[in-house]
């Protein structure tokens, strides 16, 4: 099918606006106590993220447990995340697996009114360059919404691999989660004016200052999706070159952040969403194979949410 002319443009200049003026947000996905999916629960939690001003919305990604949902609940998700949205701010809707899968779930995000798409990486297997171009070709060309590649985990794109993939019509960006700031520049230099990038390392806030020293200052946030105000003020800090308020949220918040996030596999999502269920947030528990964090993490979790409030003025 190919994009719709001038819808790749127009949705590159939305995200273009919003990531000036904020971080983006991933939204947890919410489920109920016995892990069926909470609509309203989802709806509630989303709406304060927007209440908050991110950049863009991106449900049912990775943060949001996309492997973990069905088509029918992965509509509901979709559908309900535009609505709450308004048009207020983009929606890009995760889409994964193979690619025929992908463009399965391309198509019900496009009926649910998403106006672009993030290519989780693929399932299982590593594959060669030529592949994961073929693999990008086959989603693009069956959807009419743009789409932001993701290279984490399998994959990993070459400068050439890039500069092809940007020449497939509807592809619009790139988001690293891979953290190699050599490999990183040479993708910005092979790649068109106008195409975004996006820093999708794990508690991106860490790494968002070297990622903006070779043109990435576009970022995502785990943590705006407990803790906003803290998200905020760290973005707001960066855009004002105020390095000592970087600095003091770095060490303080962030830092012991990573490294309590880094004691189980798992908990860059579910410490994530036990924060948000530490403020009263609709989200419940995660789905297996992920498991919520034990009761010493989660201790101190709650301690150091109540320290990284209080840096920027704001309580539980």
């Amino acid at each position: 099918m190919g994009a719709v002319a001038g819808r790749p443009e127009q949705v590159v200049r939305r995200l273009r606006d919003g990531m000036a003026h904020g971080v983006l947000s991933f939204p947890l996905t919410s489920f109920r106590a016995d892990g069926s999916l909470d609509v309203d629960g989802f709806r509630a939690y989303v709406a304060g993220q927007l209440a908050a001003g991110p950049g863009a919305l991106f449900p049912a990604c990775g943060t949001g447990e996309f492997f973990s949902l069905d088509e029918e609940e992965y509509r509901q998700v979709v559908t309900a995340a535009v609505e709450e949205a308004g048009g207020r701010v983009p929606v890009v809707a995760g889409v994964g697996y193979g690619w025929a899968q992908a463009v399965r779930f391309a198509r019900v995000a496009e009926e649910a009114g998403a106006d672009a798409l993030l290519v989780l990486p693929h399932y299982l297997v590593a594959a060669p360059q030529d592949g994961l171009v073929a693999q990008v070709e086959a989603i693009a060309g069956r959807t009419e919404l743009p789409l932001v590649v993701y290279q984490r985990g399998q994959v990993a794109y070459t400068a050439g691999s890039l500069a092809r993939i940007a020449r497939i019509p509807g592809v619009i960006g790139l988001k690293d989660g891979h953290s190699d700031l050599d490999r990183l520049q040479r993708l910005t230099l092979a790649a068109p004016d106008g195409f975004l990038f996006f820093n999708g390392a794990a508690t991106a806030e860490i790494q968002a200052r070297a990622y903006a020293t070779v043109g990435v200052p576009a970022y995502s946030s785990a943590v705006h999706a407990f803790a906003p105000e803290i998200a905020d003020a760290f973005f707001a800090a960066l855009q004002d070159r105020d390095q000592g308020t970087v600095d003091k949220l770095l060490r303080d918040f962030y830092v012991p952040f990573v490294e309590l996030r880094d004691r189980a596999s798992g908990y860059a999502v579910s410490l994530v969403k036990a924060a948000a269920r530490l403020r009263g947030l609709p989200v419940g528990p995660v789905r297996a194979p992920l498991t919520d964090p034990c009761a010493a993490d989660l201790a101190d979790l709650g301690a150091l949410l109540d320290a990284g409030l209080g840096l920027v003025g704001a309580s539980r």
